[in-house]
């Protein structure tokens, strides 16, 4: 019998190996440990990067890194509309350029006249200060995805406007980079308006039949509120330098052991199928990946499969009453969502199935344009990392922008 692994797989296994340690790990500030910052690895190709720090309403410090033109284009001086690429669950903003120029869709972005911006979610490697907390305190890590989507997706989007003058912008999210965008626009609606074309990969909202191994043994440990979740909850998971603690431990005793480790990195982002992985990335992915998450961020995706609902966390009876007002937490309005979306789902893909995206679709006040790759063509991982993202991925989204940018050019002033 074969077992096969995803990424939700692994994060759990290392999710209940991180509890079960029950030792909190001190980290080295982000300065002190990284090799490479996403600015270093974009400035190594030759193009322009900028580093931008933004405060939230909480007082998070968010890294946001930009290739604000190209140097192959010489584009400074022109218009330049502004993209955000947003990253999934324990990624970061190098997701979007470890394939390289001619692959990664930064780079193909920059190339194509755009200003771009790669943001990062509160707690992973480029956003781990608060003006008020450290690291070590357990509030610091007392957030989910609904925070990251209603406050620091929506503070990016703002510094992004502010920046560069521009009324609204593009958007591109794999994973939960998709997962906080709904989020956003369904509590903050207003923010469809800064939207011009959202470009959603692996769409991940309603998880109801989301197909992983560990996923369905552990929901009912998991999946809602209980003594366990208590006290595995509001601390950090999968940062790398948890993976270096662990590997001491348990990989650098036995031949078996250290090739398991040393593969460790594919099971989790490329699900157990690296066929269709870029090799150059799934190298230097062990030396940005993983960045880094609450756990919150964990156990409240759980709570979606459990639940089968798109809604905002559950903290039991008694703190849902205080929290929300009523017994169990709301549903996510997703018929606030009016911007113009495009979905790219896959049949291969075991955490954003077809019946839930097709669902999410469904609700939609605007139908979003839908790519479908049928049978094993595109795991969840490889929306950002497979061979021939640039012609199957990457490119149909600029055409997208590309083809919104042009319309508009056209309008008379009176149209817009």
């Amino acid at each position: 019998m074969t077992i096969h692994f995803t990424f939700l797989d692994v994060f759990l296994i290392f999710f209940v190996l991180q509890a079960a340690l029950a030792q909190p790990i001190q980290y080295d500030s982000p300065d002190e440990k990284l090799m490479k910052t996403t600015a270093d690895r974009i400035k190594e190709h030759g193009y322009p990067a900028e580093i931008h720090y933004v405060e939230t309403e909480d007082n998070y410090v968010i890294g946001m890194f930009r290739i604000p033109y190209s140097h192959n284009l010489q584009n400074q001086n022109e218009p330049r509309p502004a993209i955000l690429l947003q990253h999934g669950l324990t990624s970061c903003s190098d997701a979007w350029i470890l394939n390289g120029p001619n692959d990664a869709l930064a780079f193909l972005l920059a190339d194509a006249g755009y200003d771009v911006w790669m943001g990062n979610a509160r707690g992973n490697t480029y956003s781990r200060n608060n003006t008020r907390l450290s690291t070590n305190h357990p509030y610091f890590w007392r957030f989910s995805w609904h925070e990251i989507g209603v406050i620091d997706i929506a503070a990016m989007i703002d510094h992004i406007l502010t920046t560069t003058g521009e009324t609204a912008i593009h958007y591109t999210g794999h994973s939960q980079g998709t997962t906080v965008f709904f989020v956003l626009m369904s509590e903050k609606p207003e923010y469809n308006e800064k939207i011009k074309t959202a470009h959603l990969l692996a769409p991940v909202a309603f998880m109801g039949n989301m197909k992983t191994l560990w996923a369905k043994y552990t929901r009912r440990f998991i999946g809602r509120p209980n003594t366990l979740t208590g006290i595995v909850d509001t601390t950090e998971v999968m940062h790398a330098t948890f993976f270096e603690e662990l590997y001491n431990i348990l990989c650098t005793k036995h031949a078996v052991m250290q090739f398991m480790c040393k593969n460790l990195i594919h099971l989790l982002n490329g699900d157990n199928d690296v066929g269709n992985m870029n090799q150059t990335v799934v190298g230097l992915l062990d030396e940005t990946h993983p960045a880094g998450a609450s756990s919150t961020q964990v156990l409240h995706y759980m709570q979606e499969y459990e639940s089968k609902r798109f809604c905002q966390l559950d903290h039991g009876v008694a703190q849902n009453r205080k929290k929300y007002g009523r017994d169990t937490p709301p549903d996510y309005d997703v018929a606030q969502i009016t911007s113009t979306l495009f979905f790219y789902y896959s049949d291969a893909d075991t955490l954003a199935d077809v019946i839930d995206v097709e669902h999410l679709a469904s609700l939609l006040p605007k139908s979003p344009t839908m790519t479908h790759f049928p049978g094993s063509t595109m795991s969840h991982g490889e929306f950002a990392w497979h061979v021939n993202v640039k012609e199957m991925v990457n490119m149909p989204i600029i055409n997208a922008c590309n083809e919104y940018e042009n319309s508009v050019e056209t309008l008379n002033p009176s149209e817009l």
